[in-house]
């Protein structure tokens, strides 16, 4: 499959693994990494989101796990190549009985969302198969530092079952911004940012095109350090 560039790194695809797509662009643009120092990244797929997140933060240190082998395979490629090679790591392993001492300023998802079906395309990438958003939660509860930041893009049909299964954890939502795919209509992603301390809800919108294919002035400021616009 054709690589895709970017100003700071290139990312390798495959047939196998979930390609780039403009919910990993957003989440590894708008996630908040300022002040992580350790960031963990549950599904790297081709380590977008992570390759994203290191170009924003120079001092973090990144960890991916992937439960797809082809994937954890892909992502390690593209960090070994990419310009902040030093400060990434890859581990082809499931997140659910992912065991480590070390807690983390950030962990970043774009999880599966689709409930189990009969479609094998990219079955573990979209589908609630290997991991749905109970043990996706639960888990980063258990591996967040104190001041931790738990950050996921989801569909906004999913926002209100994955906050509440986020409250039942003792993981509270601070800031929620509606990502709408054309000016004027519907939100249909949402990025939810949790952390452990109950603080006043930072909401905001986020419009990712102005007219069809036309991209909007508030993408082309946020991505304007990772694409390459023709």
């Amino acid at each position: 499959m054709k690589s895709f560039t970017f100003k700071q790194f290139q990312i390798q695809q495959s047939k196998d693994v979930f390609r780039v797509g403009t919910d990993g662009v957003l989440l590894g643009a708008l996630a908040d990494v300022e002040h992580a120092s350790s960031v963990l990244e549950v599904g790297t797929g081709t380590g977008l989101i992570s390759l994203m997140l290191a170009q924003r933060n120079p001092q973090a240190t990144f960890l991916g796990l992937d439960i797809n082998e082809d994937a954890a395979k892909l992502t390690q490629l593209n960090f070994e190549h990419s310009p902040f090679h030093t400060r990434l790591e890859n581990k082809f392993q499931d997140f659910k009985t992912f065991e480590t001492e070390e807690r983390f300023d950030l962990i970043v998802s774009n999880p599966p969302y689709f409930e189990e079906s009969g479609s094998e395309k990219d079955k573990i990438a979209r589908q609630t198969v290997e991991l749905n958003f109970r043990q996706l939660i639960s888990k980063a509860v258990e591996l967040l530092s104190e001041n931790g930041i738990f950050s996921v893009i989801i569909p906004v049909e999913a926002g209100d079952v994955f906050i509440s299964i986020g409250k039942e954890n003792s993981l509270y939502l601070n800031r929620k911004v509606n990502i709408k795919g054309i000016e004027n209509s519907k939100a249909k992603r949402l990025i939810l940012e949790f952390s452990l301390q109950e603080k006043e809800i930072n909401e905001s919108d986020f419009i990712i095109e102005k007219s069809p294919r036309q991209y909007s002035d508030q993408y082309l400021e946020l991505t304007k350090e990772f694409h390459v616009f023709k």
